[in-house]
């Protein structure tokens, strides 16, 4: 369901390679909310905020290097966003997650499909202007 199309390649390999793995997490994140015959998704739930965390942490250090290497003007912004996206992550609540599943992994789907379709579309285009 969840792929990395020609319409949101930035231009840059490094940064659209890494976003076709965001795209791929999203998709293991859809995935497992259609998923009916898993009963109880808190196991996989954190494992993917986890590895959301892990990959974006990545990511985002090396698209802001790359900006930093080309002087990008709009970096503060880009970081700013950055920020958001990782105290979002961090916000999220393990035991809340555990009474909410089939709403978290819903709340959590929106919020990365948000994310890569706005920040990618709007912010990280961009980059390569």
């Amino acid at each position: 369901m969840y792929e990395l199309k020609d319409e949101y390649l930035v231009g840059i390999e490094s940064i659209d390679k890494e976003h076709k793995v965001l795209f791929e997490i999203a998709d293991e994140i859809y995935e497992l909310c259609i998923n009916e015959f898993v009963p109880d998704k808190y196991d996989n739930i954190a494992a993917l905020i986890q590895r959301l965390k892990d990959y974006t942490e990545m990511h985002f250090a090396h698209e802001e290097a790359y900006m930093e290497s080309i002087q990008y003007k709009r970096m503060f912004t880009q970081k700013v966003q950055h920020d958001n996206f990782r105290r979002k992550l961090e916000e999220m609540d393990l035991e809340v997650i555990d009474e909410n599943q089939e709403e978290t992994i819903k709340d959590l789907l929106k919020f990365v499909t948000d994310w890569l379709v706005e920040h990618i579309m709007e912010t990280d285009k961009r980059i390569a202007e």
